[in-house]
């Protein structure tokens, strides 16, 4: 069997007041839409059809990196308009799952699910709710689903029905190619509803399977900001709420936010106001203090996060101290032991076992061996307006403060740099190197005095 998907993305999403479409608005720092087509390669759909309307070039542009087939909806007639315009693209065999671009947290086990439910051509989610009002109602017959009710068009007696569709369905190809063709838009919109085919499918003898998502979140979509805030703090209180069950500590769980994969080992504790994005891993006994944001990094055990650093695609070790106020910018990659202080920057730089960088320095494009003490206010000179190179310190090495390493240079194993050095040549191991002026004093100089 076949599944394919047809993600129904053409709103312009008026109320988000926005000149990007809805689906294009961000939900834990990645597009809504984003977040369903992530879901689709999940549940290894075979293909996804992707409805655009509003702001096309943008949304094309936007999902370069998916496999997707475009088809426009050129214009606004309905939800079963615009999944008519997927029949082009879509086999007469397989099923199809109908998704929403801006309905982005439908989860993957509840989409196999709802792909298995389907038997005999139509399989929806459907869920009970307090406040049903605006929504699609389902009337049963003897359990049985024989329609789907919108508000507009709903009996007083229908809208007491709890029952409400999410709009997300798992229909047979073949059906689709019957039934879409023949939607009608004789209703109280004007519109040709997506939810006449169950009409149409019940009229065929068609038995319609129903299932509920595991969360109301699932079927959540988002027209405007407040909606959308609401959303993005449900979906930070859910991924915060599995990792405390997996016994991660939180100082605030309402004062962290998740936007990619966090893993987390034991007895780990992440203070307030911490930003994790990508893919991000953290061994066992981490300690992530307050105000840090961490991307695409990996972190080993032990290691103590001070406040208010940034690290930014790293690989850092195990008992590793960094900050506070440390930027660890990409392919910076830290063994066991290493201390990188307040202030300290590095940038595509490797530093070895137990190195110290303890205060107010930039180390970009090295490799420092173990044991090597950099002191305060040292930099690596390593762009010439036009190139980058590298500069290497050996073991044990020792680089006094303020000094300048110009690159390419080479500092050698046990050396020692005298503080205030530019060293512009390599300096041989275990030997004490500097590049200063002599000190004198001036007698006869006056400082100048204001008039």
């Amino acid at each position: 069997m076949t599944l394919h998907t047809i993600i129904l993305a053409a709103g312009k999403g008026t109320r988000m007041k926005s000149t990007r479409p809805k689906v294009l608005q961000t939900l834990a720092g990645k597009a809504l839409v984003k977040h369903v087509l992530d879901t689709c390669q999940a549940v290894e759909s075979d293909g996804t059809v992707l409805i655009y309307g509003f702001g096309g070039e943008m949304v094309k542009a936007d999902l370069v990196d998916y496999p997707v087939t475009f088809a426009e909806q050129a214009e606004q007639l309905g939800t079963g308009h615009a999944v008519k315009m997927a029949l082009p693209h879509l086999p007469t065999d397989g099923k199809s799952l109908i998704l929403y671009g801006d309905v982005p947290l439908t989860q993957a086990d509840t989409l196999a699910k709802l792909v298995a439910a389907n038997t005999d051509g139509i399989s929806m989610l459907t869920l009970d709710v307090a406040n049903p009002f605006g929504l699609g109602r389902i009337v049963r017959d003897n359990g049985k689903v024989v329609a789907i009710v919108e508000q507009k068009d709903a009996t007083e007696a229908q809208k007491q029905i709890t029952e409400i569709n999410s709009g997300i369905y798992c229909v047979d190809n073949a059906l689709l190619h019957k039934y879409l063709p023949a939607l009608s838009n004789d209703n109280a919109q004007g519109e040709y509803y997506l939810t006449d085919i169950v009409k149409m499918a019940v009229a065929d003898g068609i038995t319609i399977a129903t299932i509920a998502p595991e969360y109301e979140f699932e079927i959540e979509g988002v027209n405007d900001r407040i909606q959308l805030a609401n959303l993005e703090r449900t979906y930070q209180a859910h991924q915060i709420h599995a990792l405390q069950l997996a016994g991660v500590q939180f100082a605030d769980p309402n004062r962290v936010d998740i936007r990619g994969s966090l893993t987390c080992g034991q007895d780990v504790f992440i203070d307030i106001n911490t930003v994790f994005i990508g893919d991000v891993t953290l061994g066992n006994g981490v300690q992530i203090d307050a105000g840090t944001v961490i991307s695409n990094t990996t972190i080993g055990d032990n290691t103590h996060i001070k406040p208010n650093c940034v690290i930014d695609d790293s690989t850092i070790g195990a008992g590793v101290t960094i900050g506070p106020f440390a930027h660890l910018r990409p392919k910076t990659v830290l063994a066991d032991k290493v201390k990188i202080g307040n202030f300290v920057e590095t940038k595509k730089t490797t530093v070895g076992l137990g190195s110290k960088i303890n205060h107010l320095s930039y180390v970009g494009d090295a490799t420092l061996g173990a044991d090597v003490n950099i002191g305060a206010g040292v930099i690596t000179c390593n762009y010439d307006g036009v190139n980058k190179f590298n500069t290497i310190i050996g073991d044990n090495a020792f680089v006094g403060s303020n000094s300048s390493l110009v690159a390419p240079v080479k500092v050698g194993a046990g050396a020692t740099i005298g503080a205030g050095s530019v060293i512009t040549k390599d300096s041989p191991d275990g030997k004490l190197t500097l590049a200063r002026s002599k000190q004198i004093t001036i007698d006869a100089w006056t400082r100048p005095v204001k008039k």
